[in-house]
């Protein structure tokens, strides 16, 4: 009696055995196709960005993209800003004078302009235009001031490449696939 109870158990261990090679053989189908599939829609609705929290200001922005003029461009949080009158965002440390004179300006095309306010307050907006997304701005604002300028990549010019170049050089692996619905990551406080 023993032996037949084994045998009953036996071939309802085959059946479970050839069942589960049924499901592994059709889950390997279907998977290779799904995987396939995932692969072939990569970076579809999504977007290259930078996250601010990891960005280092390595200057391979400016230099990495496969665009003339990088797609990066310094973004101006102006409700993090303190509108000052000595932004180190906008001065070369150890500037002789607190003027709009090149040679006292840290962005290398001039692209953050300078407006007064009222006494002792400045307004600095950025033209993307003219920025090249070397960081240098981003750089002085964070080690001296409140980071209110930071990086990112302007997808009105982005080619949005599967394998970005930047993104790959960036020295603090701050690049990273977004949403296209939502392609701006906004530096938190």
């Amino acid at each position: 009696m023993g032996s037949l109870k084994d045998k009953k158990t036996d071939k309802i261990e085959r059946r479970e055995f050839l069942r589960s090679i049924g499901r592994t053989t059709l889950f390997v189908l279907t998977g290779g196709f799904f995987l396939e599939r995932t692969i072939l829609n990569l970076g579809k609705g999504q977007v290259w960005q930078i996250d601010p929290s990891k960005c280092v200001q390595c200057g391979n922005c400016a230099t990495s993209c496969v665009l003339n003029i990088s797609a990066v461009k310094c973004v101006h949080r102006f409700d993090r800003c303190g509108y000052c009158k000595l932004c180190f965002g906008y001065f070369q440390p150890g500037a002789k004078e607190l003027n709009e004179a090149t040679e006292n300006q840290v962005c290398p095309t001039n692209a953050i302009k300078r407006k007064f306010v009222e006494e002792p307050y400045y307004e600095y907006i950025i033209d993307k235009d003219a920025c090249i997304g070397c960081g240098k701005c981003v750089k002085g604002c964070n080690l001296f001031g409140n980071g209110s300028f930071y990086l990112q990549i302007d997808h009105s010019i982005c080619k949005n490449c599967n394998e970005c170049l930047i993104a790959t050089n960036c020295a603090g692996n701050a690049f990273m696939r977004v949403p296209s619905e939502m392609p701006l990551l906004i530096k938190k406080k």
